[in-house]
């Protein structure tokens, strides 16, 4: 991957100032360091800082077509960048590279806004076209590839990253409360909005139209689930595992594509397992196999990783990380995500990529994906039990919820989303609805004022009248596909502790083919039973010993903040009375009873399951405040947009 980073005018042809494009691209320098360069032209300037995976020699960007017309930048991999590059050189184009960068401007030209349609891979990419005056900025499917924009001046400013924007000088760092919110409410930054107002995020299966003055958001694609009863069935089960497999199997060779070695992240889990597994299988040289844990901890996944990694004959790289670690690592985990995080394992998975970028290796295959293709989270089970208990009584589900609410968030007031979403209740409103209690007990009146009756998918793009028609099961796969995945999984848990260290994180479980095709599957080779992932499980029995294709679902989860010991200073700044009277963002007292209530409470105590993870959103948004919002709060240093940078511009040619 790259970072990408441009300005557009809307009102005219105001030339643009390279040296904000240079600041802008400086400040994302990290995501590519092994070159930089840009282009400008009379209204629109676009710049690159290049990760160089592919045709390293041939893959300068910003690249054009042979006539100049159209100028692209580019952010990620076209997964299926040979079946183009075939079908374009027999519409006549000519192509010099491997680079997929190359891609872009015959397939703008062959298939202008249907591009996007055609591609399959993660990608950010803006696309110029300067006969017919026209910029567009496209996302990939499924939000793996970020990028951000804002209008100020009569400018659009567009980054893979908000430092990028911020760089530009056109663009203050000032809160959004309700961004805030979202966060707090649902565990993940999916939506158009962000936590900086005035900043947007493009969602994930859209591209930007700028034309005439004007812009527009057009999706191009959603992920689409048959009607209830309409889900595909076979006879033969053996027959939909093979199917699978090879699946699996065309997503995890396409991903092995680079010019170096690809690595890959490994757990004791499922499904890092198999995908290590399958690529072993593909790599003529042993796998790098990346690993972390915990030192002294009771739930340390090395040593099945280990045994995993022996099996297909990998090389494994394990980390060992402290609490003292985890302090340390999680400021940069926060400055990249640019907003509030709610785990500490993020700091573990940046300093994992470290270990990636320190052996060589810019890109690693990664497991997320599976458990929204096939219902792998703990609350399908919580709601199936539920309906199990709604069968014998109707109240009792409610009145289950009622005493969990009780146990976890005592005086926080109910809370219910199933009206946002036109009386629906998919089974991860049973994790949201907690965590919509559990702000309460911290929020200040700011945020108490910005929460009071917003719709918390007001910004998430869902739409419950096509959900109305699926499997419950299904709803709340779109859910997750919608939001966990895209908000918290693949950015603060991919992208941005990957890209913080150059290394390319790819996805085999997110490839088109396995979404499409798990997407129309029944729910019962999804969850079947209380067993979650069934089908994927008869998948690994093909490929992985016994042992190893049955282990228990256990979310990847370092010791939380309230634990971490000693207490990083920092977090006591963070949460002083002065730093909290500051921002105005939560209760002193209330900071103060919780923080009380953690140290009391053991670790496996209901309370401490839910808050938890609020209270770790609480220190962060502190700290996403200090480090861009202005600094005061506590000692460490904050973020400083770049002051100039080194970026080689070739000008428009006349």
């Amino acid at each position: 991957m790259c970072g990408i980073v441009g300005v557009h005018d809307l009102a005219g042809s105001r030339p643009v100032d390279r040296h904000r494009l240079s600041r802008m691209a400086a400040a994302v320098r990290h995501r590519g360091p092994d070159d930089s360069f840009g282009w400008v032209g009379p209204r629109t300037a676009m710049a690159t800082q290049r990760l160089a995976i592919r045709d390293a020699p041939r893959g300068r960007q910003p690249m054009s077509d042979p006539s100049g017309r159209v100028h692209v930048s580019f952010n990620g991999e076209l997964f299926n960048a040979e079946e183009l590059r075939a079908e374009l050189s027999r519409e006549g184009h000519t192509l010099l590279s491997q680079c997929d960068t190359e891609l872009w401007p015959a397939l703008y030209l062959t298939f202008k806004e249907g591009a996007f349609r055609r591609a399959r891979g993660q990608f950010a990419v803006a696309i110029w076209d300067r006969v017919e005056d026209t910029l567009l900025l496209g996302r990939d499917r499924l939000g793996i590839c970020p990028l951000y924009f804002a209008v100020r001046g009569q400018r659009l400013l567009w980054a893979s990253e908000i430092k990028g924007l911020l760089a530009s000088g056109l663009v203050q760092a000032e809160a959004d409360l309700g961004g805030v919110d979202q966060v707090m409410s649902t565990f993940a930054a999916a939506t158009r909005r962000t936590c900086f107002r005035g900043v947007e995020a493009l969602l994930p299966g859209h591209f930007l139209r700028a034309r005439g003055g004007q812009l527009e958001a057009v999706r191009y694609w959603d992920i689409e689930f048959p009607d209830q009863g309409d889900e595909r069935t076979t006879d033969d089960e053996r027959e939909l595992v093979g199917e699978l497999r090879a699946c699996l199997d065309g997503a995890v060779r396409r991903r092995l594509t680079a010019d170096g070695a690809v690595g890959a992240y490994l757990s004791g889990g499922l499904d890092s397992s198999l995908i290590v597994g399958l690529a072993a299988r593909a790599t003529p040289a042993p796998l790098a196999s990346f690993t972390v844990g915990f030192a002294g901890a009771a739930r340390d996944e090395r040593g099945r990783a280990q045994r995993t990694a022996q099996l297909f004959g990998a090389r494994p790289f394990a980390l060992a990380v402290t609490d003292l670690d985890i302090a340390q690592a999680l400021p940069a985990a926060v400055l990249g995500a640019e907003g509030p995080i709610m785990d500490t394992a993020n700091a573990c998975l940046a300093l994992l990529a470290e270990e990636v970028r320190a052996n060589g290796i810019k890109a690693v295959l990664s497991g997320e994906g599976a458990d929204e293709a096939l219902g792998g989270y703990a609350w399908h089970k919580a709601a199936r039990s539920l309906a199990m208990l709604g069968a014998a009584h109707p109240l009792l589900p409610r009145a289950v919820r009622d005493s969990v609410a009780r146990l976890t968030t005592p005086g926080a007031p109910r809370v219910s989303l199933v009206d946002y979403l036109g009386g629906l209740r998919p089974s991860l409103l049973e994790l949201y609805e907690p965590l919509s209690r559990a702000k309460w007990l911290f929020y200040g009146e700011a945020l108490r004022s910005a929460a009071r009756g917003r719709d918390p998918f007001a910004d998430v793009d869902v739409r419950p009248e096509r959900m109305r028609r699926w499997h419950p099961l299904n709803q709340a796969l779109y859910l997750e596909y919608k939001l966990m995945l895209p908000g918290h999984l693949l950015l603060g848990k991919g992208d941005r502790v990957g890209m913080r260290s150059a290394v390319e994180n790819r996805y085999p479980f997110l490839d088109e083919a396995f979404v499409d095709l798990c997407a129309s599957l029944s729910p019962r080779y999804k969850l079947r039973g209380f067993t979650d992932k069934w089908l994927l499980r008869q998948v690994a029995a093909r490929v992985l010993p016994r042992e190893m294709a049955s282990p228990p679902k256990s979310m990847f989860k370092a010791k939380p903040l309230c634990e971490l010991s000693p207490r990083p200073g920092w977090v006591s700044e963070l949460t002083s009375p002065e730093a909290l009277r500051r921002t105005g963002y939560f209760s002193e007292g209330s900071v103060r009873r919780e923080e009380a209530l953690q140290r009391a409470l053991p670790s496996w105590a209901p309370r401490r399951f839910v808050t938890d993870g609020t209270y770790t959103a609480v220190v962060t948004t502190q700290l996403w405040h200090h480090l861009f919002l202005g600094g005061g709060l506590c000692s460490l240093p904050t973020w400083e947009p770049p002051r100039s940078g080194e970026l080689e511009v070739e000008e428009a040619k006349a």
